[in-house]
């Protein structure tokens, strides 16, 4: 958990997300950022985290190190009107103005599950995440894509229904990331190697 609110000084536009975070539904890791500067960024659980009722009893899961741009959304599965029945229409939810069981209220809308976000993702401007996603280590989610379906990791994908774009390394390169796991490593060890991850030398990594 991070100690303090904001990375830089001055801009109260940027925090680190789990120290904002007070829904224990809701798990972030460390230095994962959320941008914005339209509205309050320390208002994500109110402004970002959309239809997460606790009768549903889902969780939104984020990793370390992710960068998270001014109004992603994440819908959840209240938002998922059933379509087991005839009508979109959500009698269950209104259980009073037609004699149902209040006890099926949850039957108005399909229940898929939680929204699983890896490391070092980067989701843009204006995403939308539904629910039941899993989002790999390393993915990138363009600019106002709506996310339907599990991402890959080290995948790029786009667009309305998102869709993957290309591959961000290739597939032996993205094992070994997979592997070395650079996000669990301790401050000091990152440190050591930012040179190595910021120019994007595998090889100069050093255990």
């Amino acid at each position: 958990m991070m100690n303090k609110i904001y990375p830089r000084k001055g801009d109260t536009q940027t925090v680190y997300l789990n120290a904002v975070i007070k829904d224990p539904s809701i798990e972030v890791g460390d230095y994962t950022i959320y941008n914005d500067f339209i509205s309050d960024p320390c208002q994500f659980e109110q402004n970002n985290v959309l239809y997460h009722y606790p009768i549903n009893h889902e969780r939104l899961i984020i990793g370390k190190f992710c960068s998270i741009a001014c109004g992603v959304k994440f819908l959840f599965n209240c938002a998922n009107h059933t379509l087991k029945s005839l009508s979109t229409y959500t009698f269950p939810l209104f259980y009073e103005e037609w004699d149902l069981e209040k006890s099926d209220v949850a039957s108005a809308w399909d229940n898929k599950g939680d929204i699983v976000i890896g490391n070092d993702v980067w989701i843009g401007f204006e995403a939308i995440i539904l629910a039941g996603v899993k989002i790999g280590d390393g993915a990138i989610i363009g600019a106002r894509a709506v996310v339907t379906k599990d991402v890959p990791p080290y995948s790029i994908v786009g667009g309305v229904p998102a869709k993957e774009i290309r591959k961000r390394y290739s597939q032996d390169i993205i094992e070994q990331l997979l592997s070395l796991r650079w996000w669990d490593w301790s401050k000091e060890k990152i440190k050591r190697n930012l040179p190595f991850i910021m120019s994007g030398n595998l090889k100069g990594i050093k255990e």
